[in-house]
């Protein structure tokens, strides 16, 4: 490990953050962050226990009425100076995301810039929480309505962009004036500790945000939600662990927020810019090693095109170097863990089993680490485990398709709508799709979505709730309506 590594890793606090203390966990319990670049141990964490959550919830619950109280430029001020301080230390951020996540230290330092802005959009709408005031039709009376923080909100973050999903919803949580508690995923846990010290530097009163890393999540979120201390939950992850999280929820009748898995459809219509597509493809799935959400997870692509687009995907796919992201000339990390490469081999084997042809990529690579030669697959059959499951890996399964219909039709058909990609050089195509698609978000011409000022979020089995832009901090306001007899 080069010196710089090793300064970076000694200098994050390893404990948990608790009520404006750094503590040990319950018995000093730890567990070990690894390196999936190389496999080898690079810290060792506190371990919350269920007690630990519940000292964390204590210490929110209390901080809570003082934080919900405090004008609102003060809030915004704490918040932009955390904007400040996490652009002023981005090279080391990256190094360390990069360290304990694997993605190559180019993407890592874009992650940071991009999860420093939430910080500063939020900033600015800490002061614009709003109300309304206006006669009753009946003109007896008058209306007002005014919003206030939800209480104590429990967020859940993964592991695929460590700092991003940590500030896309700790800063409208705060600016809403929310206490909160986090717990980081237990891969990635060094990012979400580094920025607990960041808010500590930016002067975040003792309570206000705690973090609790953990190597058994379901035990600390357990006695969280059946605690009626808690009003909001906010979590990023699978499908099934929202799904089984908003059961959870309903018995204390939690407000609930679920950014959920997708199966996102990149559409290439036959009027498309072939090479812009090609392009923005690589961004669509290559971003995070194609673990994120986001990633194109089916390309659609119409038949008169599809070989062009195919052999040109390919040849920039297959030119892409793997290796540690630190390495100067790296392009493409690691995946997380074993784990990962064994859904990605399971989904690619049974494609290629059904009759699929590979272009580029098929297969792991020996040795240190969790790499995954990026793949592109051609004449896959619709029966194809990879059809219907998010890959969260380097592989690009193609499929063709005959007319616009049939595009919308193949797009829909999966219990997801996250996001959809369409490429196309009509303007009245691109919005009569842009409408048909079951999609919370749609890219039109790029293959990338992700913005702090705007909302993000999907439908069907991807989850409710909307983080980031105008609407992330309504996630965390309740509204009240107050009758006034204004005569008396």
């Amino acid at each position: 490990m080069r010196d710089e590594e090793s300064k970076v890793l000694a200098s994050i606090e390893k404990r948990l953050y608790i009520g404006g203390e750094w503590i040990e966990a319950k018995g000093n319990a730890t567990f070990d962050v690894e390196d999936p670049a190389t496999g080898a141990t690079i810290a060792k964490v506190a371990d919350a226990t269920p007690s630990d959550a519940l000292s964390a919830l204590d210490a929110a619950h209390s901080a809570f009425g003082e934080w919900s109280q405090t004008a609102p430029r003060y809030r915004a001020e704490i918040i932009r100076r955390a904007y400040e301080l996490i652009m002023q230390k981005q090279e080391e951020l990256a190094l360390l995301m990069t360290l304990e996540m694997g993605k190559p230290l180019p993407e890592a330092r874009g992650e940071v810039a991009y999860a420093a802005d939430f910080f500063r959009w939020f900033s600015e709408e800490a002061v614009r929480i709003d109300g309304r005031y206006y006669v009753a039709p009946d003109g007896n009376s008058r209306v007002l309505t005014l919003k206030q923080p939800v209480g104590v909100a429990y967020m859940i973050t993964p592991w695929n962009f460590p700092l991003a999903m940590g500030t896309r919803k700790i800063g409208p949580a705060l600016a809403a004036g929310c206490t909160v508690i986090l717990k980081p995923a237990e891969q990635t846990p060094l990012c979400s500790l580094a920025l607990m010290s960041i808010m500590v530097e930016a002067g975040l009163p003792s309570g206000v945000l705690n973090v609790i890393p953990t190597s058994d999540p379901a035990a600390v979120t357990d006695v969280l939600l059946e605690d009626p201390r808690l009003r909001k939950l906010s979590f990023t992850g699978s499908t099934d662990v929202g799904r089984m999280l908003a059961g959870r929820s309903a018995n204390k009748l939690l407000r609930v927020s679920m950014e959920l898995g997708g199966n996102a459809p990149f559409i290439v219509f036959d009027d498309a810019n072939i090479d812009l597509a090609v392009d923005q493809a690589m961004i669509a799935k290559m971003r995070n090693m194609g673990e994120a959400c986001t990633s194109a997870n089916r390309f659609l692509v119409a038949a008169s095109v599809a070989d062009e687009f195919a052999q040109k995907l390919a040849s920039r796919m297959g030119a892409l170097k793997l290796g540690r992201g630190t390495e100067a000339d790296s392009n493409v990390g690691p995946l997380i863990d074993l784990d990962a490469i064994a859904k990605v081999q399971r989904l690619v084997g049974d494609a290629i089993a059904l009759g699929a042809k590979v272009l580029t990529g098929g297969e792991a690579v020996a040795g240190d680490g969790y790499f995954y030669k990026p793949t592109v697959l051609v004449d896959v059959p619709s029966n194809a485990a990879i059809s219907t499951n998010e890959i969260f890996g380097p592989v690009a399964p193609i499929v063709t398709f005959a007319n616009e219909e049939e595009a919308v039709r193949l797009a829909n058909s999966t219990e997801y709508g996250l996001v959809a990609y369409i490429f196309t050089s009509n303007v009245s195509r691109a919005l009569r799709v842009s409408e048909s698609l079951q999609t919370g978000m749609v890219g039109l011409n790029q293959g990338m979505v992700s913005n702090a000022g705007a909302p993000f979020g999907g439908v069907k089995s991807s989850g409710f709730g909307r983080e980031g832009g105008f609407e992330g901090i309504e996630e965390y306001l309740d509204l009240k309506y107050v009758a006034i007899n204004h005569r008396a």
